[in-house]
């Protein structure tokens, strides 16, 4: 079922290896038939059935960056930890490319669940994940179907569903804009048809204007410099295909998240332009529920948006470390 990747055997990360850690990389389909890769990381000299967490995001990143971060951080703290890259991106398969899916990308998470459940040493009673960014709010979408995820955490989260359909803070929210959009991006479909490929969109600015909002400015200093910058990451580069933001526009994928019985940690930082995102989704997944009990909202004081992408110093892991042990 699953299709050859090449995959890359170089140490590519942005961040340094720890020597805590094994790493290998690995790979499993999803179930519309999508091979997907994965960077395994797994504390050393370690027996027995683990504990596992599957890690991914931001939106538009891959697993060489923020995701393989926290995994491999995860992993030092004792559990195995995998950071994929979601289908169409990064290593990972499926035509064509840079495509983003609110379906296709929460069943990745779901799929990585299947995987974990049949690897010997996992206990496949203590699988959680970990979403950041835009693969938060996914994170939180999984959570809501799949019963085998025992605890989730949603970091600096987006719901991209939210922001397509009503873009930054609801300034979009008109039917008169959305079909605006709609029609805009259903003239590029004609084009794209016509020029038997898919135009980019393009990623993070680049030069960046001085007149940038911060937010911009904030993506900028990850994606585009030392940092976070990776040849294969949508936002370094050139970003998703234009026509992806149409399934995202009529199809909010946090419904149900009121009905979400396992754990759930939100983490977000107080000065992000993204938090209203992580306070709404926690509002509305505690209200009128009977399991707000093992909900959680957590905000890191001054902490910006890409803060919780790589500050080791700012991201909660002895929080993440606790909320997992206890929940897994």
């Amino acid at each position: 079922m699953q299709e050859k990747l090449n995959l890359t055997k170089e140490w590519d990360k942005v961040f340094p290896k720890s020597e805590q850690v094994d790493h290998e990389k690995a790979t499993f389909h999803n179930r519309y038939g999508i091979t997907l890769a994965c960077d395994v990381y797994k504390p050393k000299n370690a027996k027995g059935k683990l504990p596992a967490i599957a890690v991914c995001g931001p939106f538009g990143a891959v697993k060489e960056q923020s995701s393989g971060l926290y995994a491999q951080e995860m992993a030092k703290r004792g559990f195995l930890a995998i950071a994929f890259d979601p289908s169409f991106t990064g290593e990972s398969g499926g035509e064509p490319r840079y495509v983003a899916s609110p379906d296709i990308n929460t069943e990745d998470f779901s799929a990585a669940v299947d995987y974990l459940s049949c690897r010997g040493d996992v206990d496949a009673d203590k699988i959680g994940i970990l979403g950041i960014c835009g693969w938060g709010g996914m994170a939180l979408n999984a959570a809501a179907m799949d019963t085998r995820i025992k605890a989730t955490v949603a970091s600096t989260m987006y719901d991209m569903t939210r922001v397509n359909a009503k873009g930054y803070f609801d300034a979009a929210d008109s039917e008169e804009a959305r079909f605006e959009t709609k029609q805009a991006l259903n003239e590029q479909r004609t084009v794209d048809y016509k020029n038997g490929n898919y135009e980019l969109g393009g990623g993070v600015v680049d030069p960046l204007p001085d007149d940038a909002p911060f937010f911009v400015k904030d993506y900028y200093d990850y994606y585009k410099t030392k940092r976070g910058y990776h040849v294969r990451s949508l936002n370094s580069n050139g970003g998703w295909n234009k026509t992806s933001a149409l399934s995202f526009l009529n199809m909010p994928i946090l419904s149900y998240s009121n009905e979400i019985r396992s754990a759930v940690l939100i983490v977000h930082g107080e000065k992000a332009h993204s938090c209203y995102f992580s306070k709404d989704a926690y509002a509305a997944m505690t209200k009128d529920s009977k399991y707000a009990g093992n909900k959680e909202l957590l905000i890191i004081p001054n902490a910006v948006h890409t803060d919780l992408y790589d500050r080791v110093d700012v991201i909660p892991f002895d929080k993440l470390e606790a909320f997992f042990k206890k929940n897994l």
